[in-house]
């Protein structure tokens, strides 16, 4: 048996030498394979050379990078000394990636290429204890001694594997790795992930190897059906924790990991290069899918728009008596079910054939870009719309949603792949829940609450805080995750939006911004939105629009305009933009006449990241506040 990551590895190298852990570019179209035993191999050479410089058992390298097949060895080459790593993608901003070096004491870090070396380089003068740069990707070098000026010692990956093969084909040296892998313990630190958080200072999570183990070895409930050198499409940063999470997931079951991009022409070239069987991403790709699908209807016939939105209407309508028939309807009070199948099998049966047809006739060019294997799409850092969840349905793709934290490793729960109940995820085996109210007490099925989480996956802590790691775990082990839930009779539970986000009305009603923020993001002309309206008598919104999409739609309609920055003037889309919050955000949709959006202003220019959004795209509110202050008062004079 195994107690960490490294181990376990070591374990599906012994079992299965010959499969193919990785996929990845040779710099051209080719995907390239790597092996379980090679892929062992570099881990063993990468960990000797880091060991032939000092690096030792507790110490802390940082690595600066997005997802790629360089990253899992020198993952696991550090985490094979006993070592930790502290994960950052190329997208953050400099003060974030300061701030973290200079918190972990790193003296070591890898960083994915010239152009990161040299923003580092930039901070070495409040940066005193960091030695060294390990370069991944060495194309596009500039200057070294440039770097070195700064009083780094640059390396470079490719020379250090190199180094460190030619020195573990000393036995004595092979044995010394061998031997360092074997001291690793279950509550070993494996990585401490700074969280990119919405407010305040990023937040260092300590892991433990242990946390993430049970994780692996838990899944299974989830995906029955996965089987050896399945292929995963690998698209999110892979320094955040659900992504880090899959990785090791792959490795585990003996699957393959792709390496590719969150970038739509690349995204789907190597879906059809690959053939996928899964692919893991976060709700706003799943919703540009969809929008991306409506909007190449656009240059089809009439007729061919009509059958589309008919088999699609058919396919909701089956999708749905479906899941009355088999028993998949949340049930947040106690259901008849032998009503629900009463209602659900007459649809069912007379809907079956005419699904099955317009799976094969209208939706067969939308699957066949996924690929021929593709099985499962995997949606977490955020819950997916029942708009984008229905749509996919009806066209017979299933998206399974995810949910956890950074602070719980991150699984917590996910939607069961042979019996997925809408809108509703089951908890993770070996783990607890429990909804709280305002007063702390605990709050029966249907009633909404504070999600508390208790299980082993848990972190160790906050990294130099304990203050803050005992605001946020109880005396009993339980985490308040910040997340509203509501339980079902049955013992899943549905997440219902933010803690903190919460806004009240100057006439004491409480509403969850997210849920209508996602409903108004359906609409293929609302890029985004962001809710407003604290201790006001009614809810406003920041309309960030799809110019593109608009700018069609004045086209088609023959409507003129001056130029883009003119489109938040018009009236034919300020028009537009109210017939669609109207639409989406209504009573027949379920919100409750205060949750509707009275007034709103159009922008013109996307969120960007580091201004309105986070790295993990979730809309910085206090940010947005302040940024669009102007904005908002107006909105409310």
């Amino acid at each position: 048996m195994y107690d960490t990551l490294v181990q376990m590895f070591d374990e599906r190298v012994g079992a299965n030498p010959s499969y193919v852990a990785q996929l990845s570019r040779d710099g051209a179209s080719k995907f390239r394979p790597v092996t379980y035993i090679e892929l062992q191999q570099r881990i063993r050479s990468l960990a000797a050379s880091l060991k032939r410089i000092g690096v030792k058992r507790g110490d802390i390298i940082a690595i600066i990078s997005d997802n790629r097949a360089e990253w899992l060895v020198s993952d696991m080459a550090i985490l094979a000394l006993g070592a930790i790593d502290t994960p950052r993608g190329r997208d953050a901003m400099d003060y974030e990636i300061e701030y973290i070096l200079k918190e972990t004491d790193a003296e070591l870090a890898f960083v994915e290429n010239y152009e990161m070396a040299k923003r580092i380089a930039s901070m070495c003068g409040s940066l005193p204890l960091l030695k060294r740069l390990v370069i991944i990707d060495e194309r596009k070098i500039g200057s070294v001694e440039e770097l070195e000026a700064s009083g780094l010692e640059v390396l470079f990956y490719n020379k250090l594997l190199e180094e460190g093969l030619s020195l573990i084909k000393d036995e004595g040296v092979l044995r010394e790795i061998e031997g360092e892998i074997a001291k690793g313990k279950a509550d070993d630190t494996a990585t401490i992930i700074f969280t990119s958080g919405t407010t305040g200072r990023p937040k260092g999570v300590m892991i433990s190897h242990e946390a993430i183990l049970f994780q692996l070895d838990g899944m299974i409930q989830y995906f029955p059906a996965i089987k050896p050198q399945m292929i995963w499409l690998a698209v999110l940063p892979v320094w955040h924790a659900f992504e880090r999470m899959i990785n090791y997931l792959i490795l585990r079951y003996d699957n393959t990991i792709a390496y590719s991009k969150p970038i739509g022409k690349i995204m789907l070239v190597d879906m059809a290069t690959v053939k996928p069987h899964f692919m893991c991403s976060v709700p706003r790709i799943w919703e540009t899918v969809k929008a991306g699908v409506y909007q190449s209807l656009k240059n089809k016939k009439p007729i061919e728009r009509k059958m589309f939105n008919f088999f699609l209407s058919v396919g909701k309508c089956y999708s749905r008596a479906s899941a009355l028939v088999q028993k998949r309807m949340p049930d947040y009070e106690k259901r008849n079910r032998a009503l629900d199948f009463l209602r659900g099998i007459i649809p069912y049966i007379l809907l079956k054939p005419l699904n099955a047809l317009g799976r094969k006739v209208a939706f067969s060019q939308v699957l066949s870009k996924l690929g021929p294997n593709f099985v499962l799409g995997i949606s977490g850092g955020g819950t997916i719309s029942k708009d984008v969840e229905s749509f996919f349905d009806a066209m017979g793709l299933t998206i399974m949603d995810g949910y956890g934290l950074t602070e719980t490793s991150p699984m917590i729960a996910a939607q069961d792949f042979t019996h997925r109940v809408r809108g509703c995820l089951e908890l993770l085996k070996g783990t607890e829940i429990k909804i709280v109210g305002e007063s702390g007490e605990l709050l029966p099925p249907g009633k909404k609450g504070v999600l508390y989480f208790k299980g082993p996956q848990i972190m160790k802590g906050y990294y130099k805080n304990p203050e803050l790691t005992a605001s946020v775990i109880d005396k009993d082990g339980y985490i308040n995750t910040g997340d509203l839930a509501v339980m079902t009779v049955s013992g899943l539970f549905s997440i219902r939006g933010r803690e903190k986000d919460t806004i009240v009305l100057s006439g004491g009603e409480n509403i969850e911004p997210v849920p209508i923020e996602k409903a108004l993001s359906e609409s293929e002309y609302i890029e985004s939105a962001v809710v407003v309206g604290q201790d006001k008598k009614y809810l406003a919104a920041l309309i960030v629009i799809d110019v593109k999409n608009v700018e069609t739609y004045l086209k088609d309609m023959n409507f003129t305009y001056m130029n883009r920055d003119s489109l938040s003037d018009s009236e034919a889309v300020n028009a537009l933009i109210s017939r669609e919050i109207q639409t989406y955000v209504s009573s027949k949709r379920g919100f409750k006449l205060f949750e509707q959006v009275n007034r709103f202003c159009i922008l013109t220019k996307s969120f960007e990241v580091g201004k309105e959004l986070s790295l993990k795209q979730e809309i910085k509110r206090k940010d947005v506040l302040e940024m669009y202050k102007k904005e908002i008062d107006a909105l409310f004079a």
